[in-house]
């Protein structure tokens, strides 16, 4: 397994490498990238995102194995992903509002000292501390995906008054380096715990000074900024008359339930699937990443001029895979036949589906959801998807501990089924709707959707 993980590492790693050294020699420079107002903006806003982000993934490797450690039961363990879990729908459905009234910079800066927090209740061996901790880590998950974008597109827009069309780029960039330093996480996580010997709570110590120096270049270098707040109770009850009033919505909605409900699963159980086996944490997190940013990369080449294929067909795909993978999982991971290189081959698939599925459905959503919408739109998706989450970790794991890894794989296979079905009824319903299309590329590849 040892072995595996390495040789695994190094070839995904390879893959994307190419791939992305090959498209950027074949992209043409952009009229944003020649400006010096807006890329000394964009490292404003890169230098205190990147280390939040990085500080972010760094914890991923080993928050299972931390808990393992302390010597809880996966019992005990499936209760604090729960409570993370809880506490992220919670404060996400009121994050904006709270974002809005405390200001983004504000937010940026609460959300490096309640992270630094909880990597901090990580140094204890009291579960109710440890609880506490997922909370914090709720909201602080919260905060990182509405404060920092929020802030980015009111300075970009209304501070320095750059074109609005900039904006995707920013993003899109930012995506790419999101995977890239989730990979390098992976490593450093590996690095600190077992190379340098210093146990699965290094991580989270090494993540502080990296969210006190986001939350100290935020507080220097960030102007605040502030919107008029909408109304939650209004904000919702948009939303849900969205999702109701239109089939396209409702459909999505209930894809990104199902779909995202068993990536959170996945998330639980792969390290007691492959730790026993003597897998390296960090660099099989590694290779995942490696894995997810070679499917964005796939993405991108399939939506370019050259194969032009759409954002519904590689939806599809993404949900197919995972589909293949629950059922390989099922079966190497029965009880006295496990097989971990064929559990990692199934887990690296699923992160492949993962870097077809997010840009795919972030594509979709902004074609089929109202931009004044999409706020109610996404907290109500938000529901769902916890809450399947919540119930496949607490019921499924009131068994046996192998029998019950496999009967979750198996419930989480036929979950699966179901976001196919619900794929094939929106492919039914959009195929003749050109608005949901990637338009014919004239020049450079079509960007926005990443």
């Amino acid at each position: 397994m040892l072995v595996t993980a390495y040789l695994a590492f190094v070839v995904l790693l390879a893959s994307c490498l190419g791939l992305e050294l090959s498209r950027c020699q074949a992209k043409p420079p952009g009229r944003a990238c020649s400006n010096p107002s807006f890329l000394r903006f964009q490292l404003d806003f890169y230098q205190v995102y990147f280390l939040a982000l990085a500080a972010d993934w760094l914890q991923a490797p080993y928050l299972y194995k931390l808990y393992q450690h302390y010597h809880f039961l996966e019992g005990q363990i499936a209760i604090l992903y729960v409570c993370g879990l809880a506490s992220t729908v919670l404060f996400g459905l009121v994050a904006s509002s709270l974002v809005d009234w405390l200001g983004r910079k504000k937010s940026c800066v609460l959300f490096s000292l309640t992270y630094s927090l909880c990597c901090l209740t990580k140094l204890s061996w009291d579960y109710f501390v440890l609880l506490m901790g997922r909370a914090l880590g709720g909201l602080s998950t919260a905060l990182l995906f509405s404060a920092f974008e929020a802030w980015y597109i009111h300075e970009h827009v209304e501070r320095h008054d750059f074109p609005a069309e900039w904006i995707p780029a920013t993003f899109a960039r930012a995506a790419f380096w999101n995977h890239v330093l989730a990979v390098v996480a992976g490593v450093a996580a590996e690095a600190v715990a077992c190379w340098m010997g210093l146990g699965p709570v290094a991580p989270f110590v090494a993540a502080i000074p990296l969210l006190a120096l986001a939350g100290a270049l935020a507080l220097h270098n960030w102007g605040e900024n502030c919107d008029q707040q909408r109304a939650f109770s209004r904000t919702c009850a948009g939303g849900l008359r969205c999702l109701l009033s239109d089939r396209r919505v409702l459909l999505l909605g209930t894809i990104q339930a199902l779909f995202e409900s068993v990536i959170f699963i996945f998330v639980f159980l792969w390290t007691p699937v492959l730790d026993p086996h003597g897998a390296p944490l960090g660099i099989v997190f590694s290779s995942f990443m490696a894995a997810s940013l070679l499917g964005s990369s796939l993405y991108r080449i399939a939506t370019s001029k050259r194969y032009h294929l759409q954002p519904m067909h590689l939806l599809s795909l993404a949900v197919l895979i995972v589909v293949f993978s629950l059922f390989m999982l099922t079966f190497s991971t029965s009880p006295g036949q496990e097989s971990p290189v064929e559990s990692f081959i199934a887990f690296l698939l699923i992160e492949l589906a993962c870097g077809l599925y997010f840009p795919s459905m972030s594509f979709l959503r902004r074609k089929v959801i109202p931009e004044t919408e999409q706020a109610g739109v996404l907290n109500w998706f938000r529901v769902p998807l916890h809450l399947l989450a919540c119930l496949g970790l607490l019921v499924l794991h009131d068994s046996d501990h192998k029998t019950g890894t496999r009967n979750m794989f198996s419930i989480c296979s036929a979950v699966m089924v179901m976001a196919l079905l619900a794929v094939v009824g929106l492919f039914t319903v959009v195929r003749h709707n050109a608005e949901l299309r990637v338009p014919s590329p004239t020049g450079e590849p079509y960007a926005p959707e990443l």
